[in-house]
């Protein structure tokens, strides 16, 4: 095989898998790890991947990247409502207090909350614009809005005087969102900013609920804002699998599939 073929034939392996890597593409082709290292550094230089420990990702996956609020309202839709839906089940039955973390998935939840008059009785703390315009149409739910500044891609509350706030609450129950969750890393987000805000609300909640499809399994972003041993449960659309799996089981987390 022509090396112009292998490289199209990675390239199109990463359009598909979204990452590759070195020990499996060896296996593939039957060459040498070292040539594989050689093809993605040319592919790198010729900007259709970025390396990373171990093999390569598509160029798409840069830590940093975070799609705008359109977008991620859009993709992954059906699971998402999946997610929520199930996820109504885990609200308290008698009144409490409940966080919900800024994300499109908590906002399809806080959607059902008003719809089914889930939410009667309980009081919702949020930083999240899009999600308390969404409560504040139900009378029967008590809105607590922590302030900041709002960043226009989340619509959302950040930076320390917001992690400041929730620093003062121990809510019953917390529902996060995540746009990475690896085995090792833990959870993640592409802002340093909304990195600190996330990790003073899993603090201040007594159980906290990660609401994740599966697209966010296997995934690393900037900063890292929980380890996994502070998450209760994860609710999801597709059973995690191999070290993922066990790293949960291994954290005592509840696994629910949507």
């Amino acid at each position: 095989m022509f090396a112009e073929e292998r490289h199209q034939l990675i390239v199109e392996q990463l359009a598909v898998d979204g990452k590759v890597s070195v020990a499996q593409l060896s296996e593939r082709f039957d060459i040498t790890r070292e040539t594989v290292r050689r093809d993605l550094a040319l592919l790198e230089s010729e900007n259709y991947l970025r390396r990373v420990h171990g093999g390569a990702v598509a160029v798409g996956d840069a830590s940093t990247r975070e799609e705008s609020y359109v977008v991620r309202t859009a993709i992954h839709a059906e699971a998402k409502a999946r997610i929520a839906q199930r996820a109504l089940s885990l609200l308290p039955v008698t009144e409490a207090s409940v966080i919900l973390d800024a994300g499109t998935t908590t906002e399809i939840l806080a959607e059902r909350m008003v719809k089914t008059n889930a939410g009667d009785g309980l009081l919702v703390i949020t930083h999240a614009l899009p999600i308390a315009s969404v409560l504040v149409q139900s009378p029967q739910i008590a809105l607590e809005l922590i302030g900041g500044r709002v960043r226009g891609i989340t619509g959302a509350a950040s930076g320390a005087r917001t992690a400041a706030e929730f620093s003062n609450y121990r809510a019953d129950i917390a529902f996060i969102g995540t746009n990475g969750l690896h085995v090792s890393f833990g959870l993640s987000t592409p802002d340093p900013l909304e990195a600190a805000v996330k990790t003073a609300l899993v603090a201040s909640a007594r159980r906290v609920v990660l609401l994740a499809d599966s697209s966010k399994f296997d995934q690393e972003t900037l900063v890292r804002f929980s380890t996994l041993e502070s998450i209760d449960t994860l609710v999801t659309d597709q059973a995690p699998a191999g070290e993922l799996a066990a790293a949960l089981e291994a954290a005592d987390i509840e696994v629910i599939v949507a």
